[in-house]
C-alpha cells in the first residue's frame, strides 16, 4: 500500500525562508523544510494497481504553467488549532488545476474529497498548542508575502510516516504547458 498525495514543490529559497518562521509555538511539530509543499489533493492509502491508474489519469491532465504567491498566515481547527499554515493568494489557475486533478482522480476511481479546497503550505501540526502563542504567530506573520514563483509541474508523492515525521518521495512528475 502507498499513502499518496498530489502536490507542488516549493523552490528551495522559499522553503528556506519559510523554515525561518518555524519557531515560537510550544507544542508545534514543525514540518521539515524539505517537505514544505502545496497540497493539491490528499489521496490516502491505495494499492499498486490503483496507484498506476492514478498516475495514468494525472498524466492526461493538460494545463498551462502559472505563478503562485504565498501570503498571510492562519490555522485550521478554530479554538483547538491543529495546523499552522501560510496562505496562498487567490489564483484561478491553481484552483483550475486542482479541479482538473480532482476530476481525473474520480475517473480513476478515487472517492471525491468532501472538504472544500483551501490552498496553503502547512508549517506545523499542533497538539495541545498554547492558543495565545498560535494567535501570536499568526499576528506576527499576517503580512507575510513572498515573491511569486513559477509552477511548471505538479507531482504524485508518496508519504512514509516515521516517528520523526513523514518522508516524502516523488512517484511521478507532470509538466504544465
Amino acid at each position: 500500500m502507498l499513502r499518496l498525495f498530489v502536490g507542488i514543490e516549493l523552490p528551495a529559497a522559499l522553503r528556506l525562508r519559510l523554515s525561518l518562521l518555524c519557531n515560537g509555538v510550544a507544542g508545534a511539530r514543525w514540518v521539515d523544510p524539505g517537505n514544505l509543499h502545496v497540497t493539491l489533493r490528499f489521496i490516502g492509502e491505495v494499492d499498486e494497481g490503483m496507484a498506476s491508474d492514478i498516475d495514468a489519469a494525472l498524466a492526461r491532465i493538460r494545463a498551462p504553467g502559472f505563478a503562485v504567491t504565498l501570503a498571510g498566515a492562519g490555522c485550521f481547527g478554530g479554538e483547538r488549532p491543529r495546523v499552522l499554515w501560510i496562505g496562498i493568494e487567490d489564483s484561478s489557475p491553481l484552483l483550475q488545476l486542482q479541479e482538473r486533478i480532482e476530476a481525473a482522480l474520480r475517473r480513476a476511481g478515487v472517492p471525491p474529497d468532501t472538504r472544500r479546497y483551501s490552498p496553503h503550505v502547512t508549517l506545523a501540526r499542533l497538539r495541545q498548542a498554547d492558543v495565545a502563542r498560535v494567535q501570536g504567530f499568526i499576528a506576527a506573520n499576517a503580512l507575510f508575502r513572498a515573491a511569486p514563483f513559477a509552477v511548471e509541474r505538479f507531482s504524485l508523492i508518496a508519504s512514509y510516516p516515521t516517528k520523526s515525521g513523514a518522508i516524502y518521495e516523488d512517484q511521478a512528475d507532470y509538466v504544465l504547458r
